[in-house]
């Protein structure tokens, strides 16, 4: 079966063969007989049904589709390569939390455990949140893999002595926490006392900014927090999942791309020879 996928826009995650697109058909177009318009953003859903109809043109015998997270989240199977790039793998889904700015809930529901696909690059949304067996799981895979990623965000405060050891055995080049509230400071400070073994450059962080009424001060007063803690600050932007995109004054902006930045961060806290030893 020869199936072209087509994102409307391209991030970290889109794959990258011969049979991957994004946005309207080239010229120089390989046979298919599907083609899958993937949209994982709600903002993005009108230019995905706009790409719908221009990829139809050139594929009238092939069966066309529109799916993706933000039109049909049914998530109940995860293939390797398929809609997310190699190495990439979702060994859960979905979160037993309910934080209200995040869309995780509605769309994927509570916590699930997959079978495990080999990848070095985690992506679930909370993978301490599984089941201890299952975790074992997947520290057995990983190792088998370099460079391993936990790019998913791990919630800090379920980081624990057993997890520490477990992250020893495997060849972490990073580690993506989450501190996206003010009393989320505590426990990253916790979890990073546990995780001392890795460096700052290792250990990341993402921090929710502008939510919530959030002002510029109390944002930086909480990245701080985090830099102080010992990790490198990763910001997002808040953008509610279902309504008209936030348009960022040009203060907020630049305070997301400081923080986003890595080479601006070290020079900005003047740790660069520290930091590359």
């Amino acid at each position: 079966m020869r199936i072209i996928r087509v994102f409307p826009r391209r991030t970290n995650l889109t794959p990258t063969d011969n049979m991957a697109f994004v946005g309207w058909p080239p010229l120089d177009r390989p046979g298919a007989d599907e083609v899958h318009i993937s949209c994982t953003f709600t903002w993005d859903y009108a230019l995905a049904q706009e790409l719908f109809q221009a990829w139809a043109h050139y594929y009238p015998d092939a069966h066309i589709s529109i799916g993706g997270p933000a039109i049909c989240p049914d998530m109940s199977e995860f293939i390797p390569g398929r809609y997310v790039k190699q190495g990439v793998t979702f060994t859960t889904r979905g979160c037993n939390n309910n934080c209200k700015f995040c869309l995780v809930p509605d769309r994927e529901g509570k916590l699930r455990e997959l079978p495990i696909q080999a990848g070095n690059i985690i992506n679930d949304n909370n993978l301490l949140q599984a089941s201890r067996g299952h975790i074992e799981k997947v520290f057995e895979m990983l190792k088998t893999q370099k460079a391993v990623v936990f790019a998913g965000g791990i919630q800090a405060s379920l980081v624990d002595d057993w997890f520490a050891d477990q992250l020893r055995g495997v060849s972490a080049r990073e580690v993506f926490l989450a501190c996206d509230t003010t009393w989320a400071i505590n426990p990253l400070r916790k979890a990073v006392d546990k995780l001392d073994f890795l460096t700052r450059r290792q250990l990341r962080c993402y921090v929710l900014i502008g939510f919530n009424g959030e002002t510029i001060e109390q944002a930086t007063e909480r990245l701080e927090a985090v830099w102080d803690a010992g990790c490198l600050p990763y910001t997002q932007l808040y953008q509610p999942p279902d309504r008209e995109r936030i348009k960022y004054t040009p203060e907020w902006r630049a305070l997301n791309r400081l923080w986003s930045w890595p080479a601006a961060m070290l020079a900005n806290h003047k740790e660069i020879e520290e930091l590359l030893r």
